[in-house]
């Protein structure tokens, strides 16, 4: 196998894996908190001694859009989305997790949760509680919850350490391998939720382009497969 042969299926591995992404945005474009994930290709020469070079291209791993989604008010009392940069933190049997999918309730004990179940972290790293005859709860924009005008507990809104390493845990939770801190100048709206951030548009073009690349990349690779076989009869014969 030559190496424009090489170098044409490792370009079809990552088109078909931005194809995943693509997909994968487009079908979260109503998910609340979703972020939108894209594929950066790069070069990747493998030499060794006495041959050429080879040159591939290697998608790496799906980057994340921090592009603010459109918030959508809920009226909901525990309904939280965060303006500007930042996540929430959740705590699963998994590990914390970040995310950005604010719409919680409190469970029967008690614990402010997620959809799922999940524990919603205070700034400090520890499970929200609110009481079960709250009345009158607000949330002030640093994330401070109050029932009747006393402080109770401070939403904790998150900043990864290393951001570029986020990895999607399902469809709105994020892991965070370098740790993440508090961030000050969160902040948090009440009675909202964050609407994707997918463009769904672009999203509906670059899979029209990658798929013509798809198939241009296999009509080439076709094209090499029939040649290499008319130049294997004519040396048999």
């Amino acid at each position: 196998m030559d190496n424009a042969t090489y170098t044409t299926l490792t370009r079809q591995a990552g088109l078909g894996r931005e194809m995943s992404v693509i997909a994968n945005n487009i079908a979260n474009a109503s998910t609340s908190g979703f972020r939108q994930a894209g594929v950066t290709f790069t070069e990747f020469i493998q030499t060794s001694r006495g041959s050429d070079s080879l040159s591939m291209a290697v998608a790496n791993l799906p980057s994340i859009s921090a592009a603010q989604g459109t918030l959508t008010q809920t009226g909901g009392t525990f309904d939280f989305a965060i303006e500007g940069d930042g996540f929430f933190m959740v705590e699963t049997p998994n590990g914390d997790r970040l995310t950005r999918a604010g719409s919680f309730a409190p469970n029967g004990d008690g614990d402010l949760v997620t959809p799922d179940g999940y524990r919603v972290m205070d700034s400090g790293g520890t499970p929200i509680f609110i009481p079960p005859d709250a009345d009158g709860v607000d949330a002030s924009s640093d994330g401070t919850i109050s029932i009747d005008g006393r402080p109770l507990a401070q939403i904790g809104v998150f900043e990864p350490l290393e951001p570029l390493k986020l990895k999607r845990v399902g469809a709105v939770m994020f892991d965070a391998p370098g740790g993440a801190d508090p961030l000050e100048s969160g902040r948090v709206v009440q009675g909202f939720i964050e609407n994707s951030n997918v463009d769904t548009i672009s999203q509906l073009s670059r899979m029209i382009e990658v798929q013509r690349s798809y198939e241009m990349g296999q009509g080439f690779l076709d094209s090499e497969n029939e040649r290499i076989r008319t130049a294997l009869k004519t040396f048999i014969r």
